[in-house]
């Protein structure tokens, strides 16, 4: 954890068992119905996959948990996503505020064409950090906690390109850690790795689950049950099941969960 950044030189972390509490969502991408009624609860220092076939809404999801979804012209949503008990949808909270407290990890790795220790310090640059004995110290301190500081340390002025797949991943979310986000959203973050490089970054969302909440998109069944406490299953827009991850990969309710899960489709 960054102490700088703990005594609140960006934001300070607010408490509350329930981070997002979403009631009633429905999206439309014009005509089209994305999400239907959504009725979900993620709790804090907790990993919460969402599973479900392709075009079942799970990526849709989660954009409208930083208010991403709203770069598409056509969207158009109802009910309410409260963050921390406050509607994210409210007109006097900016979208700067919401996504400076959820990062987002994207499906293959996003690096900005700068070198290593530039990727760390732009957010924190961003929002007023100049003294470089702090960006030094956030730049180890975020690395070190995407663990992968001894990896890069001796060549931090880099281009970030000239890293692998995996390690270019663990960049980005030590980017998402430089500002210390409540939440952490990621997007399907292993499909583009290698299984060595998937599992590296399965084990660092274990680590980082005592300080942040997690909120992953996987298509990974194995994935889901292995690093996730709670999964949500979607289907055709609707939420069909959600409860600890044991129950649904062992006993779920809904035979439809039961179906996928084993393979019968999607």
């Amino acid at each position: 954890m960054v102490q700088t950044l703990e005594k609140g030189s960006i934001i300070q972390k607010e408490t509350s068992s329930i981070v997002y509490n979403t009631k009633q969502l429905n999206l439309w991408y014009g005509s089209h119905h994305a999400l239907k009624n959504i009725d979900l609860q993620i709790k804090e220092n907790e990993v919460t996959a969402i599973i479900g076939p392709s075009g079942c809404g799970k990526s849709t999801y989660i954009k409208t948990l930083n208010r991403m979804v709203e770069l598409v012209p056509t969207v158009k949503t109802s009910g309410e996503i409260l963050y921390r008990d406050r509607n994210i949808f409210d007109n006097d909270y900016g979208v700067e505020e919401l996504r400076t407290k959820v990062g987002m990890v994207f499906q293959k790795p996003n690096p900005f064409p700068k070198s290593i220790y530039d990727n760390i310090a732009y957010g924190p640059r961003i929002h007023g950090i100049k003294n470089k004995k702090i960006l030094d110290q956030i730049v180890e301190q975020s690395l070190r906690g995407a663990a992968i500081w001894d990896e890069v340390k001796d060549r931090l002025h880099a281009n970030a390109y000239s890293l692998s797949g995996g390690q270019q991943q663990r960049i980005c979310i030590a980017r998402c850690l430089a500002i210390e986000p409540d939440v952490i959203l990621m997007d399907e973050p292993t499909s583009a790795l290698d299984p060595i490089s998937t599992l590296k970054v399965e084990e660092l969302i274990q680590e980082l689950k005592q300080d942040y909440s997690i909120i992953i998109v996987t298509h990974n069944m194995q994935q889901a049950a292995r690093i996730s406490d709670k999964t949500a299953f979607f289907l055709n827009g609707e939420v069909v099941e959600f409860d600890n991850t044991d129950i649904i990969f062992s006993t779920p309710e809904d035979t439809r969960t039961e179906d996928y899960i084993s393979g019968r489709f999607g």
